[in-house]
């Protein structure tokens, strides 16, 4: 769509000027001869940009910016003024107009200050929607549940969130940690500042102190400018610091210090830099195991843990997985342009019985699966990944059961039942972990693999944990 650009002066040379040089770079221009007049086409057309002489009668240009920027915040104001007036538009620029053209113009230079302002207008405009959309898809309301234990999550994030308290969230991998964070951060006065997420177990051991507190030019190989540590970036807002169980002991030192004095050291500097960083951890290890087998210290735990908040496992609010399933059933069919209608009362009932060791993760992975692949208008039990099916309640044959008749019996057919069952189970047994599923089985990683696709069991756990 074109700008839509408002002229406004006294002077019909500068206008006609104006729109002939403005309509050739694409924008639709409005002219207006005076600030009341402006006024009056604003009252009925919105404009994304306002371009007015600084000396008008009746309405001057300070008296029209004052008006804009109270009723119309999102239109940027750019001032004419010719030579001698200029401390006056500078003062101008302080009540929130973006810049001045000077008279004579310069066209190459009023071209490109539209442009900058322009650019610099739809960036604060898209800025300003996408903190929109954080807020109100991490706000409490919005976290999918309706169980006891998720009603006293949603009170505690209420509470929390307006408070600078650390957080310590704990829970089993695929129990939306993260989700919390962010709804304990976009519901507090914190909401419009960073929320910064540090994967703790995805950094290497020689580079976290760098990504954590940034370093100096020259202060070690590769470091070939100074660059700004995660805490410096999260400066006034929130760090998140996920999976904060797998941090190097020589690690947990210095972020006990940033958090005791507020204060961090970049890698080769000499002088301490003051932060202002609020902290929520998450983790799915025993923290206070770990203190007592020297893993974890005992000081940090007691700081990051001033108010901890447990995630439950999918299992333990089997009630609310009709409302997950329906949510990411409509998220999926809006993300892949599907149009499945609901989830049929027997293909629920499995998912129900379904004990999902990748909790909501493994949930939403599946109902993604299951909308890409499905065809009809309803989700049915066998649209289901086959071990959901297996694992909620058919058991597995034994050769006592099989009868032999007449016609003899498939064996590939009864043994390869029998093998993919058991490769469900297993997978099941290790959490979704294959590698940890074929120790179990004692088969190697690639054998476990092949039978995987071979059997078509689609996403069990999550990939990322193949290696583990």
């Amino acid at each position: 769509m074109k700008s839509r650009i408002l002229v406004v002066d006294d002077e019909e040379s500068i206008r006609e000027f104006l729109e002939i040089m403005l309509k050739k770079e694409g924008y639709e221009i409005t002219l207006a001869e005076d600030g009341q007049k402006a006024k009056d086409l604003l009252a009925k057309k919105t404009f994304d940009m306002i371009i007015s002489d600084l000396q008008m009668p009746h309405v001057t240009g300070i008296e029209l910016l004052k008006h804009v920027k109270e009723s119309y915040p999102d239109t940027v104001f750019m001032l004419i003024t010719a030579f001698g007036t200029t401390e006056t538009a500078v003062e101008a620029m302080k009540m929130g107009a973006y810049d001045y053209l000077t008279k004579p113009f310069k066209i190459d230079e009023v071209r490109l200050n539209i442009q900058n302002a322009l650019r610099s207008r739809n960036l604060e405009v898209e800025n300003r929607s996408l903190k929109k959309e954080l807020v109100k898809e991490y706000s409490f309301q919005n976290m999918v549940g309706n169980s006891p234990v998720m009603h006293a999550i949603y009170d505690m994030v209420k509470r929390v969130s307006q408070t600078p308290t650390n957080v310590l969230i704990t829970g089993e991998s695929g129990t939306g940690k993260e989700v919390v964070a962010k709804a304990i951060h976009y519901n507090g006065p914190l909401k419009d500042r960073p929320f910064v997420t540090v994967n703790c177990g995805a950094i290497p051991e020689n580079l976290m102190e760098s990504e954590m507190f940034g370093h100096k030019k020259g202060s070690f190989t590769g470091a070939v400018a100074d660059k700004a540590g995660l805490f410096e970036v999260a400066d006034g807002g929130t760090l998140f610091l996920d999976e904060v169980g797998e941090l190097p002991l020589t690690i947990q030192v210095k972020l006990l210090r940033a958090i005791q004095e507020r204060v961090i050291r970049r890698v080769g500097a000499t002088e301490d830099m003051k932060v202002d960083v609020r902290i929520i951890a998450a983790t799915n290890r025993n923290l206070e195991e770990m203190v007592q087998k020297g893993g974890f210290r005992q000081d940090l735990f007691y700081r990051l843990n001033v108010i901890n908040i447990k995630t439950p496992g999918l299992r333990e609010r089997r009630d609310d997985i009709p409302l997950l399933a329906n949510h990411f059933l409509k998220k999926y069919n809006e993300r892949l342009n599907k149009n499945i209608g609901a989830i049929s009362a027997d293909a629920m009932e499995i998912l129900k019985k379904y004990d999902y060791p990748g909790n909501v993760r493994e949930l939403e992975n599946m109902i993604e699966r299951t909308v890409a692949l499905e065809g009809g208008a309803t989700i049915l039990p066998e649209s289901l990944p086959p071990m959901v099916n297996t694992s909620s309640g058919r058991k597995m044959a034994s050769s006592n059961e099989i009868e032999i008749g007449d016609d003899g019996v498939d064996l590939d057919k009864v043994m390869g039942q029998i093998e993919k069952e058991l490769l469900i189970k297993a997978i099941h047994s290790a959490g979704g972990v294959k590698k940890r599923a074929a120790k179990l089985l004692h088969i190697s990683f690639r054998s476990m693999r092949y039978r995987i696709e071979k059997y078509n069991l689609g996403v069990v756990g999550d990939d990322e944990l193949d290696d583990e």
